[in-house]
């Protein structure tokens, strides 16, 4: 059975499993700036691109796994919070193991 926060749940188990690559990195958090800067034109170009691709009937979400709030009529929230959670992610994982990478250079 799907859950209508299925989706929401996973994207929270995301950020939650490399919260802690915040102190083993450089400060993503800390850095806001830089992070909009990084994510937003990933959150931009995708959106349209999901929005483009559901209007034409390319492909749509699973409305029971979803809580069924659209932007803009169309886009689910989890989507765009998808668009957040994973980039923001991948940037915690990059920092963290590019700082243990420049203190091992340095030590090594």
């Amino acid at each position: 059975m799907r859950s209508q926060y299925e989706y929401l749940m996973v994207l929270g188990v995301c950020v939650l499993i490399t919260l802690p690559l915040e102190w083993m990195g450089r400060g993503v958090y800390r850095r806001g700036p830089d992070l909009v800067r990084a994510i937003a034109p990933v959150l931009l170009v995708l959106a349209v691109w999901d929005v483009v691709a559901i209007v034409r009937g390319h492909w749509s979400f699973h409305p029971e796994a979803t809580t069924g709030v659209l932007i803009g009529g169309v886009l689910p929230i989890e989507e765009i919070l998808f668009f957040v959670a994973i980039p923001l992610c991948a940037v915690l994982t990059y920092e963290a193991v590019r700082g243990h990478s420049e203190r091992w250079l340095r030590d090594g």
